[in-house]
């Protein structure tokens, strides 16, 4: 069986283009609020690592391969069979796996008296109850989370008297120290290859196309932008009659053409580990047109993303493994960062972490994190605040004392008059600032009016779709409803606006965190001076 990568490339190359902005479907809908969403995400959205796997298995399974799980725990005798002198290399990395011993517990009279001075006469039989399940639970034949509940339920107590009396009488269940095992978490997948391998080589025909993508565990001396402790490894095997270099070739640019990459070279690596064939252990180098000019290390469009290699027959005898075995990794978390253009995998991995230190809002972030306050409940409330929107715009320069009627009509089985008004003399029906509109720019919460010298913001910047005036009427017409349903009549202004409150925004405290942290503006002040009145008739 041969791989042909042009073949896969081709078949695949729709898939590729279809899923690689998956997640970032967005349906954009100017409006206010909850009546009219301005963004709204289509699809939710996947953390980068997982959104990788699950494009990693879908191209495995593509080409053939059959998903498997290997073993976590993996015996640190395995480590020795599979890399002979350099298993003592290999254990330094490994995390050993400890556990807490279960102690001989004593009870003496002192202890009978406190026992009973806490859970009350229990007799010599209540004690001998606690000394059998002490010594089922010694013996593993109780578990520990069931110690409480077993002696509680035995001794009919209640679970919070026999907790406290465990913690005071008998101080050595808390000064227990782990105890290290035989027992290592996989620092490589070819941990698991092996044992797997030798289970089933009996009992399954080669050719054999197999994958996992799953933890590995690395004891690193610390974690940083390029390494973490735990991470995922997408691992594939090859066993066959006869397997040789050209097999791992075909595997990597048929696995990783489908993800953008190609113009593959393969380079041998120096690192040359014992269980594989000296000479076949290979690095695997690809070009991906987007990265070129990329934020990432890799602007030239060229990155290490696999290595694959033949298994030793040395090693592979340890098992009882007859065939040759071609076994490809790759990190995911390393592909995730270059398909994501990250610098750092914590901050790709782990973002709840690193907020404080990466944290970057977008202005349309900012923008979809501001809202209208109080909206009306009912369609009639929609349709008047739709109409003292409408005569605002069409009247709002008249020069007052002046009265426009904007909705006449029924509300709640009550005839009701609404007007927008303006007593003074001199003035406008609406302030200068009545059409002022909530938009981010440069990570600033400005209101602006839509004239020539803010050109540059709006150009620049994310709208917000909210004007003063909307937002406002949206509060009269709540204010209307409130107003109706106990029979009274209502008068709402709006006059110099100083707080985005006061005109009824509100921002999101996500948003204000994020500016005041980069000592930005939240600037909303301006004069409104418009007046809605609604009246019983």
């Amino acid at each position: 069986m041969k791989f042909n990568p042009d073949e896969i490339k081709e078949a695949t190359k729709k898939d590729f283009d279809a899923s690689w902005n998956e997640g970032k479907k967005y349906v954009s809908n100017p409006g206010i609020n909850e009546q009219y969403p301005r963004v709204a995400l289509k699809y939710g959205k996947p953390h980068p690592v997982f959104d990788t796997i699950q494009r990693l298995r879908d191209a495995y399974m593509r080409m053939g391969f059959e998903e498997f799980m290997n073993p976590v725990i993996v015996e640190d005798r395995d480590i020795h069979k599979q890399f002979g002198y350099e298993a003592l290399a290999v254990l330094d990395r490994c995390f050993y796996i400890g556990g807490l011993p279960r102690p001989n517990v004593g009870i003496s009279d002192e202890r009978i008296a406190e026992i009973e001075n806490m859970l009350g006469d229990i007799g010599d039989g209540g004690v001998e109850k606690i000394r059998q399940i002490f010594h089922s639970y010694k013996k593993g034949e109780i578990e520990g989370d069931d110690l409480v509940p077993e002696i509680a339920s035995r001794l009919k107590v209640p679970d919070s008297k026999v907790a406290v009396m465990i913690d005071r009488v008998f101080p050595e269940f808390k000064s227990l120290v782990p105890v290290c095992s035989q027992n290592t978490l996989r620092s490589h997948m070819t941990s698991g290859w092996f044992i797997s391998l030798g289970e089933m080589s009996d009992y399954r025909k080669v050719p054999l196309r197999l994958f996992s993508v799953d933890r590995v565990f690395r004891r690193e001396q610390a974690e940083d932008a390029t390494r973490l402790m735990a991470y995922y490894s997408a691992s594939c095997i090859f066993m066959n009659e006869i397997v040789s270099v050209d097999d791992g070739k075909a595997v990597a640019a048929g696995l990783l053409s489908q993800f953008g990459f190609s113009n593959f070279t393969f380079r041998p690596d120096e690192k040359r580990s014992k269980y594989y064939v000296p000479d076949t252990q290979t690095e695997v180098f690809a070009y991906h047109p987007k990265l070129v000019g990329s934020k990432t290390k890799y602007k030239d469009g060229w990155v290490e993303v696999a290595t694959f290699g033949i298994y030793s027959p040395s090693a592979l005898s340890q098992y009882n493994i007859p065939y040759p075995v071609m076994n490809l990794g790759m990190g995911v978390e390393r592909v995730a960062m270059i398909l994501h253009e990250s610098m750092d995998m914590r901050a790709l991995v782990y973002p709840q972490f690193q907020y404080k230190v990466n944290w970057v809002m977008t202005d349309s972030e900012i923008a979809s994190l501001i809202f209208i306050e109080d909206v009306p409940t009912t369609e009639t409330g929609k349709e008047i605040q739709d109409a003292v929107v409408r005569i605002c715009e069409q009247f709002g320069n008249t020069i007052s004392p002046c009265e426009f009627t904007a909705w006449e009509g029924s509300l709640f089985d009550m005839k009701i008059l609404v007007k927008v008004v303006e007593p003074e003399e001199n003035t406008k029906l609406c302030g200068p600032a009545a059409m002022n509109e909530i938009i981010s720019h440069k990570n600033n919460i400005l209101g602006l009016p839509r004239t020539s010298k803010w050109d540059e913001a709006f150009k620049n910047g994310v709208s917000t779709g909210i004007r003063y005036i909307d937002a406002f009427a949206a509060r009269c017409s709540k204010e209307i409803e409130d107003a109706v349903k106990v029979g009274r009549g209502s008068e709402t202004r709006a006059r110099i606006i100083k707080v985005p409150s006061e005109i009824n925004i509100r921002i999101d405290p996500i948003a204000q965190r994020y500016i005041t942290g980069l000592k930005n503006k939240i600037d909303t002040r301006g004069p409104v001076f418009t007046t809605v009145k609604m009246e019983i008739v």
